[in-house]
């Protein structure tokens, strides 16, 4: 018996298998970009005309490509809106829109791009991705023909969605989504129920929606719980409302709520406050970007691990009100008062001394900060607050928020007020809540719109805490909560399948706790 035989074999299987293994990691990028938009959005263009706008903007997406293949990237998300903006009815934007086939047929549209008809747009994307060998995520109008008979087909024949695409570096459309949650699009249809969309490659398994998808449970929540998504891909078109709402704030919350890779593009039009984008790791942003001074684009780049959840540096799962649960409400120190955050009504209670323990209930939602201020500014005012309720004018969507927030001014009837500055810093601060939710995403802004990476973290308690010393001057610390079972739509509507299959879900989560 040779006792080298085995270990040489070993080494051939290793040699000839190595190539074979899945990256740990892979290059990521998204482009914000600086929408060049029609002069015209209410009465329709000619189709020729529609396209010479849309071919302008891709120019600009093909520079943004070029640059993320010449770097390395594997793929690059754009944003929603990016081909022609966001303005329009629905026969004005109707020239924009293309027939986009379900991935199934197996379509390289650079090399047949009559197929399925006049496809210029996406023949031109397929062919930008497979010339530089990258994954190209872009957002672009979806038409479907209807029978005019049926009720519910709109009056032009067309069913019109909202559509991300997605081209893998061979140009081969791999990916179809249409926007279910629209949010002010009259010139689109929502499909009949929200698409769970995922596909794999060398570098991961992936998922995908479109901005306003991201508040609700699916298909949000669905592809990361049910179908272990490894990334999200997320074009958008984000308006930033403060304090709780900007998109690098939500979105890298969102994340590490969720404890999955989100890639988010969003357009640039400082007018109407949309910018911030970002590669969010469930532990930390990788790299973001917030401009509010510029109206140029911008292109982010970062290394993402394939699989986070085999990462070593994966967060572990978090009982959101486990710490909140076992502790007695601190006494109260200063009266209650109420105070509105855009049209939600919130209990607050100011953080009137340097250091302290303060508590604000609101109906079975207490929420508990532990804190401790550098120095208190005589000319800033900081409130702890508490809400839980339908949101807005909507009253749609359930939130459960604990947040400490500064006000606009040091008059209390400011708070809750948008801040952008502030120059009070905490060295120390612990947050945290009685939920009744599990979904709790986790948010640090600091002054001029920053974000905070490596500055904080969430224990396994639920309990939001500052790390690394000081803290740069804070804007808000949060803990923004989506009870998704008490939406409006799931109280007032006959419960659809993902609606049924949630509610069984939840009801086995808490039997199972309980036993």
């Amino acid at each position: 018996m040779s006792t080298s035989s085995f270990p040489t074999s070993a080494v051939f299987f290793a040699l000839i298998t190595l190539p074979f293994c899945a990256p740990d990691t892979f290059k990521a990028a998204v482009y914000e970009h600086a929408v060049i938009l029609p002069s015209e959005t209410e009465i329709p263009v000619s189709q020729d005309d529609a396209l010479i706008l849309m071919n302008k903007n891709i120019d600009i997406l093909e520079t943004a490509i070029k640059q993320a293949a010449g770097q390395g990237a594997q793929i690059i998300v754009t944003p929603e809106d990016a081909l022609y903006g966001w303005k329009f009815t629905r026969e004005s934007i109707f020239p924009y829109l293309e027939d986009i086939p379900d991935p199934k047929v197996n379509w390289i549209p650079c090399q047949d791009p009559q197929r399925f008809g006049h496809s210029p747009v996406q023949e031109r994307l397929s062919c930008l991705a497979k010339s530089n060998s990258i994954y190209v995520v872009a957002n672009i109008g979806d038409k479907k023909k209807c029978n005019v008979r049926d009720s519910k087909c709109p009056s032009n024949g067309y069913y019109q969605y909202n559509t991300n695409v997605v081209y893998n570096s061979e140009g081969k459309l791999v990916a179809r989504y249409h926007k279910y949650h629209l949010y002010s699009e009259p010139q689109f249809d929502a499909p009949d129920k929200p698409e769970l969309v995922t596909f794999k490659t060398t570098f991961g398994t992936f998922g995908i929606f479109t901005c306003f998808d991201i508040l609700f449970h699916d298909p949000a929540v669905t592809l990361v719980e049910d179908h272990q998504v490894d990334t999200i891909l997320y074009p958008t078109a984000w308006m930033n409302v403060l304090p709780f709402l900007t998109a690098i704030e939500f979105h890298s919350a969102w994340a590490m709520g969720m404890r999955v890779n989100l890639l988010a593009a969003n357009t640039h039009k400082v007018g109407q406050s949309m910018t911030g984008s970002g590669i969010y790791a469930p532990h930390s942003p990788k790299t973001y970007h917030y401009d509010m001074k510029t109206d140029s684009g911008r292109i982010l780049i970062s290394e993402v691990d394939s699989h986070p959840r085999k990462s070593p540096d994966y967060p572990a799962a978090v009982n959101w009100n486990a710490y909140a649960n076992t502790i007695k409400p601190f006494p109260v120190q200063k009266k209650t008062f109420g105070g509105n955050v855009s049209r939600d009504q919130f209990n607050f209670t100011e953080l009137f001394e340097n250091s302290g323990n303060l508590t604000v209930c609101q109906k079975e939602l207490c929420c508990h900060l532990s804190y401790k201020m550098l120095e208190k500014k005589e000319n800033e005012a900081y409130v702890l607050g508490a809400f839980t309720g339908l949101h807005g004018r909507r009253q749609r969507e359930y939130w459960q928020v604990c947040t400490m927030l500064k006000c606009k001014t040091s008059d209390l009837k400011t708070c809750g007020q948008p801040a952008e500055t502030a120059s009070t810093r905490f060295e120390m601060f612990s947050l945290s809540g009685t939920f009744g939710t599990e979904y709790v995403f986790p948010e640090v802004l600091l002054s001029e719109i920053h974000l905070a990476p490596g500055k904080f973290e969430v224990l396994k308690d639920g309990r939001l805490i500052n790390k690394g010393g000081s803290s740069e001057p804070i804007l808000t610390t949060s803990l923004f909560g989506r009870w998704y079972m008490k939406d409006a739509i799931y109280n007032s509507c006959p419960p659809n399948n993902s609606a049924i299959t949630y509610l069984l879900t939840s009801i086995l989560l808490i039997i199972y706790k309980i036993l």
